[in-house]
């Protein structure tokens, strides 16, 4: 870990002379006078950012929880029984609140748990059977992570990494495949994200609770911060400006500017990321960044390498609040306390789907960055070991936190942070996808609602339905040798097309006839893609290896749409 504590000494090397590294204005953080958690606090504050207030305070407005609990499994449910019953002890002094048994008791609000997992996941039996034979490397993503998770600390399974295991070492887990398609993040509609974020902090909460592992929130500081320009400028501020310069950006420009120049100069130069530029030097750039970069006068092809890996590394750490955020950055250190690698990287899974849209995104470019660094290790010497050591202290150490952390901590958080830097760098594709059971929790709650809201509707729907076709077998049939579906391309000169289902028929190939019929299309075929949209979803962009006709049986009534993607 040398290069580790190399790092941090360059770092508060560097920030000596001014609070600031770059020497700019509005940079001083005025810190929050931190306290310990009254108890309940801390688990009222959850139960608030999962939307389940409700549960604890009949004061508010009336909130429907009854279809979002219905859909938990029982790992899930526990926690947030748990977190009612602590916050309802500290309100125990208060008048005319509900009795937490009432709550989890009552069959409109939680149903049973055979019950649940018969819509949700398979049946917890028909799991055990199931997890015992699979594979060490494989990703179930159909079953909840702490169900799993709960499975492996009853039979006691002994098969985790050590962390501190070489690259070369560490498990090769891909995800088993699904012919309904996988979800990435980006391809549900916001209003289907917002429901994945609240099962997700029910679920990331219910597996460390599996293992025993009590999260504490850090207390986030208050800061003084810049309202415009590029070096501890607030990620969303920053973007909000770029976004006004070209709509859609996900991704600050100068963090685009510094990856595209250090690539354009090679990624063989040995000791990238890990060799600093000068202190002086890079003070300087910095400030002439600042006052020129939108201009587009700065002197780029002046820029060293070295010199501008140390302003990527500032860029990082000079953000007024971490890139993993203060809510979160306890939570992506406690990973490390899980006891396998399987759940290690299935809590960062959660993680990542729980941060901003703005931290989420320029965290991936990032690790895309890094892995594009490590490729050449030939050369630059920089393997997925060392690149994780040298930028665990700058995404880990910000500000705020690094004034509170003793000497003790800071050392034992050393091959921790690396780790979990190291996670993320070389599962980055598996870290950033939906598990399918936060997508089908979802989908039973969409349904839920649609039901709860048109029940008349949906009953005259019904009947017709039943009125105009024999039998849903009849259905199935009919689909296998004659079915069609109706492929819309409102967007397009040829605006519809009906495709005939098949066994094999994916939504790539979908994509490929579309294409083939239409010469005036001028979009490219990887930014085209095939929507599911309406019934359970509210719109999902298909995975192209998504079998179609699975994927109208599970969603019987979606419309499907091509439409350009908004990368």
């Amino acid at each position: 870990m040398d290069d580790f504590w190399k790092e941090v000494e360059n770092i508060t090397r560097s920030g000596a002379a001014g609070r600031g590294e770059c020497g700019g204005e509005g940079e001083v953080q005025e810190e929050e006078q931190q306290k310990i958690p009254e108890e309940g606090e801390q688990e009222e504050a959850w139960l608030t950012e999962a939307g389940l207030a409700r549960l604890f305070d009949d004061s508010l407005a009336e909130e429907d929880n009854a279809v979002f609990l219905s859909t938990l499994t029982r790992t899930q449910a526990a926690a947030v029984e748990r977190r009612v019953h602590q916050t309802l002890l500290r309100r125990r002094n208060r008048q005319n609140f509900p009795d937490v048994r009432d709550i989890f008791r009552s069959p409109q609000k939680v149903r049973s748990y055979t019950n649940q997992t018969a819509c949700v996941v398979p049946s917890f039996l028909s799991f055990l059977s199931h997890v015992l034979t699979e594979t060490e490397t494989e990703l179930n993503v159909e079953v909840a992570f702490s169900e799993q998770a709960l499975t492996y600390r009853d039979t006691n399974q002994r098969f985790a990494t050590c962390p501190n295991s070489p690259d070369d070492k560490l498990p090769n887990f891909k995800l088993l495949r699904d012919k309904t398609g996988q979800t990435r993040v980006g391809d549900l509609s916001p209003l289907d994200m917002k429901k994945v974020q609240r099962l997700v902090l029910v679920e990331m909460t219910a597996l460390f609770d599996t293992a025993g592992i009590d999260l504490k929130a850090h207390k986030a500081v208050k800061v003084k911060s810049k309202e415009s320009g590029l070096f501890g400028v607030p990620l969303a501020t920053l973007l909000d400006q770029d976004q006004r310069r070209a709509p859609g950006t996900k991704v600050p420009f100068i963090l685009q500017r510094l990856f595209s120049h250090i690539e354009e100069e090679g990624l063989d130069t040995e000791g990238l990321l890990r060799i600093p530029g000068a202190a002086t030097r890079v003070k300087l750039l910095c400030q002439d960044l600042e006052s020129s970069f939108y201009d587009g006068m700065f002197q780029w092809q002046q820029l060293k390498q070295h010199d501008a890996a140390s302003l990527l590394k500032l860029f990082i750490r000079e953000l007024p609040h971490p890139l993993l955020t203060v809510e979160y950055l306890n939570a992506f250190i406690a990973v490390n306390k899980l006891p396998t690698k399987k759940q290690q990287l299935q809590a960062l899974n959660l993680l990542v789907l729980l941060l901003p849209e703005a931290n989420r995104d320029t965290l991936k470019a990032l690790v895309e960055f890094f892995q594009r660094v490590i490729d050449h290790q030939e050369k630059n010497k920089m393997t997925l070991n060392n690149v994780s050591v040298v930028m665990a202290p700058n995404i880990f150490m910000f500000k705020g936190f690094r004034s509170k952390v003793t000497e003790q901590q800071e050392f034992s958080m050393a091959t921790s942070t690396a780790n979990i830097v190291r996670l993320l760098i070389r599962y980055q594709n598996l870290l950033w996808t939906i598990p399918k059971f936060i997508v089908t929790q979802v989908r039973q709650q969409n349904m839920e609602s649609l039901r709860k809201q048109n029940r008349e509707r949906a009953v005259r729907k019904l009947l017709k339905k039943i009125t105009d076709k024999p039998s849903d077998k009849a259905v199935l049939e009919v689909g296998t040798s004659q079915g069609f579906i109706r492929v819309q391309a409102p967007q397009f000169s040829k605006v519809s097309m009906a495709v005939q289902l098949t066994e094999e028929l994916q939504a790539a190939d979908v994509l490929t006839r579309f294409l083939s019929q239409d010469s005036s299309v001028v979009v490219k075929r990887e930014d085209l893609c095939l929507y599911e949209i309406g019934g359970n979803i509210k719109e999902r962009c298909l995975d192209g290896e998504t079998y179609m006709k699975d994927l109208l049986q599970l969603n019987p009534t979606a419309e499907w749409v091509i439409k350009a993607v908004q990368r």
